[in-house]
């Protein structure tokens, strides 16, 4: 069986996210995102104290990240690229797998085979989720315009 992206999610614990809500806030502190790099100390097992030079955007990233475990959220890195199988990609747009199918034998996402097997790109993915996200939101603010004219709210 093949490891899949989302296979290794699980919740922060309590001490995980005590100190993820410090390390966001140190880090938002001192990040400077007028700089390509910064460099950040970090001790290993022995207590000894190494600098490392990061790309900037990558500890904004970590920012998000620990904004995300402070709330109690699983995080999981995706690149862009990745493919996803119909499962993942249902799992992530919180539908049914064949519902999934069904939007990609639809056209509504672009997909290709590994042999008999449909793969999506993440970025489509996302792409499809924020389209469909802001529909959402644009119906759910027409009925509420529509309510209020009406007199109903």
């Amino acid at each position: 069986m093949t490891n899949s992206i989302l296979d290794s999610l699980s919740l922060p614990a309590k001490g995980e996210i005590e100190a993820a809500v410090r390390g966001q806030r140190e880090l938002a502190a001192y990040l400077s995102t007028k700089m390509e790099t910064q460099e950040i100390s970090i001790q290993d097992a022995d207590n000894v104290t190494h600098q490392i030079e990061l790309p900037t955007s990558s500890l904004t990233l970590l920012m998000s990240i620990l904004g995300e475990l402070a709330l109690g959220n699983a995080v999981q890195v995706v690149p862009v690229h990745a493919e996803l199988t119909t499962q993942e990609a249902a799992n992530i747009l919180n539908v049914s797998r064949p519902h999934m199918v069904k939007l990609l034998e639809d056209g509504k996402l672009p997909f290709h085979k590994t042999g008999r097997h449909r793969r999506v790109l993440f970025a489509d993915l996302m792409k499809y989720k924020d389209q469909r996200d802001s529909d959402s939101n644009k119906a759910m603010q027409e009925l509420a315009d529509l309510s209020q004219e009406l007199g109903l709210y």
